[in-house]
């Protein structure tokens, strides 16, 4: 019998960003292989999900402020909400650069990559879920960690290309910036997969 109620809200928000997260990531990858035209509405419809996931993470940090018993540390689930909104934000980075810069085609390996992003989000999911019943959750994070390095490796191959091959400077920054901020994304994807070891860490 516990001596405080343990307060599972908190789960029921992470969980909710997890579901803002992939539904994100999932229309990231659905308009770098359409028309820029949907491209352009895929962009508007996550920023309305990065506005939602916003008001989580604002709810998050609210009842962590009003609730004297957490289900853990505070500052874990302060760093976990941090980093899982991080990962829609740059998500919506991406999809607005996509549809600002006007880039048709989108550049080579953009679709591997928002793939390999909407892969990691799945696996943040997984996790996030598992996290509120003390499932194991460190397969999901090391296949986050590898998605990452596949990641890293395709974009450095991408810029390597890119500057050996694209002659128009203006084409060659719009690129690069696609790439890196592609990249960040998986970075932050593996933010959170730290973040989520450290918990299964200290509470072990």
């Amino acid at each position: 019998m516990r001596l405080f109620p343990r307060e599972e809200k908190f789960f029921d928000l992470l969980e909710e960003q997890g579901v803002h997260i992939v539904e994100a990531s999932r229309l990231l990858h659905d308009g770098v292989r359409s028309d820029p035209t949907s491209m352009a509405s895929m962009a508007g419809e996550i920023k309305r999900i990065e506005h939602a996931a916003d008001r989580v993470t604002h709810q998050l940090f609210t009842r962590l402020n009003q609730t004297f018993v957490t289900p853990l540390d505070p500052e874990d689930l302060h760093s976990l909400g941090s980093a899982l909104d991080d990962v829609v934000d740059y998500i919506e980075d991406a999809a607005f650069r996509l549809s600002a810069y006007r880039v048709h085609p989108v550049p080579k390996g953009v679709p591997e990559l928002t793939e390999i992003i909407h892969a990691c989000c799945l696996r943040l999911q997984s996790a996030v879920v598992k996290l509120k019943t003390n499932q194991n959750l460190m397969e999901d994070c090391i296949e986050i960690n590898r998605l990452e390095n596949v990641a890293d490796e395709l974009v450095r191959k991408l810029v390597t290309a890119l500057f050996n091959d694209e002659k128009d400077a203006i084409v060659l920054l719009k690129h690069k910036e696609i790439y890196e901020v592609l990249e960040l994304a998986t970075d932050l994807c593996e933010d959170v997969a730290d973040v989520l070891q450290t918990i299964v860490v200290k509470n072990s």
